[in-house]
């Protein structure tokens, strides 16, 4: 009898809550520190795809192809988070599943967030100052921390609800991702399910809560180099722009909404919109063990 190497559609809900389960049962003080983990991964995945990228992006002629190799770099950060292992906040917001399944209380799916998120932004944080001292952002002439700084301040000069469209956008992209990894019970199909959700969600330019833990900090901390501003300003980063960028916007203007749109992009139109589907009316099981 012939043996499937990955989950079917139906299946892979059962798998979500299993998952779901785990992830709320971790002690506080491990989830946090695979939360700061998370924070740091793709913190590597975004400093890398703007290495990447940084002079195509400045160039309104190559700027898509830009975000193409960014995004083809960008999958990085998801498959250390899925296969090494990190609590991201974008994907537990599928532990949706789990509680509507009735095997979590709403309760601890909402502290199992504030934590995760709050332990993602401490490596975030930690991976931005980090570059900002490393010296890298001098390559390139300094168009390196010239475009960390414009990514940044274009970030948070975002509408409240352009912000949110675009972070539901990419939750939906980034969980339909893990919701695939669910499926492969080996670790290439895992890296391909990942990776070609990841690219699109980067090529299109779309907002990522966590990345923008790693994305805004940097621009934040790069504003102290006058070398870096000046590069900013001769490429297009207004000084009432640069004036915007700051702690304040970063939290207010693009985390808040951006957040927002991803727990809706991914608990609602992934966990629960496949919940609904294969779940709901029926009797509630065990689920497989995921892989």
């Amino acid at each position: 009898m012939e043996t499937k190497n990955y989950f079917a559609p139906p299946e892979i809900i059962d798998v979500a809550v299993g998952v779901g389960i785990k992830k709320v049962s971790t002690p506080y003080l491990k989830e946090f520190m695979l939360a700061i983990l998370a924070g740091v991964f793709i913190g590597f995945a975004s400093e890398g795809s703007t290495m990447a990228s940084f002079n195509l992006l400045a160039d309104p002629s190559t700027f898509g192809l830009g975000r193409v190799l960014a995004g083809a770099i960008f999958g990085t950060g998801l498959m250390l988070v899925i296969i090494a292992g990190a609590e991201m906040f974008t994907g537990q917001t599928l532990i949706i599943a789990a509680v509507l399944d009735r095997k979590v209380k709403l309760g601890r799916m909402l502290s199992n967030w504030g934590l995760v998120w709050i332990g993602n932004l401490v490596g975030g944080l930690f991976l931005a100052y980090m570059m900002v001292n490393s010296g890298l952002l001098n390559s390139g002439d300094n168009l390196l921390g010239a475009m960390t700084i414009k990514i940044a301040a274009g970030k948070v000069a975002l509408p409240f609800m352009s912000a949110f469209w675009l972070g539901l956008m990419c939750n939906w992209l980034v969980c339909l991702a893990i919701w695939m990894s669910f499926a492969a019970k080996d670790i290439v199909g895992k890296i391909l399910a990942i990776f070609f959700p990841i690219w699109l969600f980067i090529t299109s330019g779309f907002e990522h809560s966590v990345a923008n833990m790693y994305y805004i900090p940097a621009g934040i901390l790069a504003k102290a180099n006058p070398k870096w501003v000046e590069a900013a300003l001769a490429n297009g980063v207004t000084p009432e722009k640069l004036d915007a960028l700051n702690w304040t916007s970063f939290f207010l203007n693009n985390e808040l909404p951006v957040t927002l749109g991803n727990i809706v992009g991914g608990g609602i139109l992934v966990a629960g919109y496949y919940w609904f589907i294969y779940k709901s009316g029926k009797k509630p099981s065990d689920p497989p063990t995921p892989n």
